[in-house]
């Protein structure tokens, strides 16, 4: 019986916590200076897998903050620093694993043999190079004019180091999930090793962070942490994401909430 005792109150002091920070979560996005989220207009969520120790990839990185200035209202621009480049001397402070099995995960899909840099993913559906200008060009005006599946509203307040929202979404919710994206707008690195020695890179959109959760219904609450990178001078969005089961982004909005 004594055994017992210690996994109840644990589970009953988590269940505690919970509702304390949903409760805080609310009450502070009740409050003033709440921000919201901005409507998407048409879908078009480019993901491109990169690395500083790429050198095909300089040209990638400045082709995807280029369209993005072009198409302000319709590109949702993500930018992920995969790890596999990093044994040939230069560790690319924005890369993760995690980053690199997501691109498996779309490769396996895409029936492609292996992953390779700078690979651009539009929307889910479909890859190309990252570099190729005219048939990136192409595709956003063909999916821009696409409707939006799943349409998504989020609004939320900053406070110390955290991010907290609500969130509301309409459509078919069945066998999706939400992905939380922290994105970092740019940053300037100087490349001492590896094949992009001695360059000093620009990279734009940067995902410093991302958690994914099931939707089993429109409406929900949340949080992220501000990364701790991120400065004053820093401009920093979260990007929410709604993802099918076969990998489609099928609905998406984001909000900056450090300028």
């Amino acid at each position: 019986m004594k055994k017992l005792i210690l996994p109840v109150l644990f589970s009953a002091v988590l269940m505690l916590m919970a509702f304390k920070e949903y409760k805080i979560s609310n009450a502070v996005i009740q409050n003033d200076n709440v921000m919201t989220s901005e409507p998407a207009n048409g879908l078009v969520v480019l993901e491109l897998f990169t690395s500083q120790g790429c050198s095909s990839c300089p040209p990638a990185d400045v082709l995807l903050k280029d369209v993005q200035k072009l198409y302000p209202d319709n590109v949702l621009a993500l930018s992920y620093h995969v790890d596999y480049w990093n044994y040939i001397g230069w560790e690319d402070p924005f890369s993760s694993s995690d980053y690199t099995q997501k691109q498996r995960n779309y490769n396996v899909k895409f029936r492609s043999r292996s992953n390779y840099t700078p690979q651009l993913v539009i929307n889910g559906k479909e890859h190309l190079v990252g570099s190729h200008r005219a048939k990136i060009i192409s595709k956003i005006d063909s999916y821009k004019k696409l409707g939006l599946k799943n349409l998504v509203h989020f609004q939320g307040k900053r406070t110390d180091d955290k991010f907290l929202f609500n969130y509301d979404i309409s459509g078919d919710l069945k066998e999706k999930k939400l992905r939380i994206v922290t994105v970092l707008n740019e940053r300037i690195t100087t490349v001492k090793r590896g094949e992009n020695r001695n360059r000093s890179l620009k990279n734009s959109n940067i995902v410093v962070g991302e958690k994914s959760i099931p939707l089993s219904t429109g409406k929900g609450d949340g949080f992220v942490s501000i990364p701790a990178l991120a400065t004053s001078k820093d401009k920093v969005s979260i990007f929410l994401l709604v993802q099918d089961a076969n990998l489609e982004i099928t609905g998406a909005s984001k909000l900056t909430v450090m300028n």
